[in-house]
């Protein structure tokens, strides 16, 4: 089992932050929105960097989609930055209209997304958005899993044309992949090899996969750990090649059961490889307000559950 080690501890909202800095300093047609959560989406040191380039359409988050969209057809490249819950829920009327079903190339920013948003409760924490906009056509599904991953995937999309969703969060969480990564689209990452089960893990459930994988080691079971940063397009040829080897498989997210990681790899194996698999995920309810990690736990988004889930099917397999 490979270690991974805690290079840091940040929030993924500021890898957003620091990425969107980055690559508006080498694509000047960058241009940024916000809907009045500045500092909360840490686009301040954007705002004061290219003040110019930068749009404060208060809270009107329908508008700021149809300005980015308006924009992307005169050949900007628009970030737009608000809550997840704001980002898709409140918009998803426009989003579907005006981006997806017209080919802009918009990139939607959605931070505080999941369970984690913690105390502002249930209202504000999404648990939806990644099967909202997986469904809709021409959309890119991108959901990294620590700092400076975020960060290199909003340099990332800038480069890719056509409309990208892209969520991170609000709590601080250890930092494990390096900071030089290039980080590819659709590219899922094989974080260690295994030959007994396959763990498919997505945004802040994939250090807790890793988690889950030093504890199944001390048990003598060998898991492949797989980052699945990139929802749609899914990496097919990686998933089935690791099931192939494995016949078994745990998806693990912060998202509901439905419509999220766990049923894109239910419905890509049930038609190529039926397998037995379970999914760490929140089991069709709405959030609550809590501490981050006290909600992770009641709601079984821990290691210990990907490890319980292991081996429950490990068990009902033989």
């Amino acid at each position: 089992m490979k270690k991974y080690t805690i290079l840091d501890r940040k929030d993924t909202r500021s890898g957003f932050g620091a990425g969107l800095l980055e690559v508006a300093q080498k694509n000047d047609q960058v241009v940024a929105l916000c809907a009045d959560l500045t500092s909360s989406l840490k686009m301040d040191a954007f705002q004061k960097r290219f003040p110019h380039r930068f749009f404060q359409v208060g809270i009107a988050e329908a508008n700021m989609m149809g300005i980015a969209a308006g924009m992307a057809i005169s050949g900007k490249i628009p970030y737009t930055g608000t809550f997840a819950n704001f980002s898709t829920g409140r918009v998803y009327d426009q989003i579907r209209q005006s981006i997806a079903y017209s080919h802009a190339n918009v990139k939607i920013c959605a931070s505080h997304a999941g369970l984690t948003l913690g105390e502002d409760g249930a209202t504000h924490q999404i648990l939806e958005d990644i099967g909202m906009m997986k469904m809709l056509p021409h959309m890119t599904v991108i959901n990294p899993c620590d700092y400076n991953q975020t960060k290199a995937a909003t340099i990332a999309i800038a480069d890719y044309q056509g409309a990208v969703y892209l969520r991170f969060g609000r709590p601080v969480m250890p930092v494990f992949t390096p900071p030089d990564q290039v980080f590819e689209i659709g590219k899922a990452l094989l974080l260690n090899e295994g030959t007994d089960v396959s763990i498919f893990a997505t945004g802040h459930l994939v250090w807790e996969a890793i988690k889950a994988g030093e504890i199944l080691a001390e048990q003598g079971i060998s898991a492949e750990i797989i980052n699945i940063h990139t929802i749609k397009p899914l990496d097919t040829e990686a998933i089935l090649q690791s099931v192939q080897k494995t016949r078994l498989v745990v998806t693990a997210e912060e998202h509901q059961l439905n419509g999220g990681l766990g049923d894109s790899i239910a419905q890509l194996l049930a038609q190529n490889l039926p397998t037995r698999m379970a999914m760490v995920a929140v089991q069709d309810r709405f959030g609550e307000s809590g501490k981050p990690e006290e909600l992770m736990q009641k709601y079984g988004l821990t290691a210990a559950n990907i490890v319980e889930k292991v081996l429950t099917i490990r068990k009902s397999k033989s």
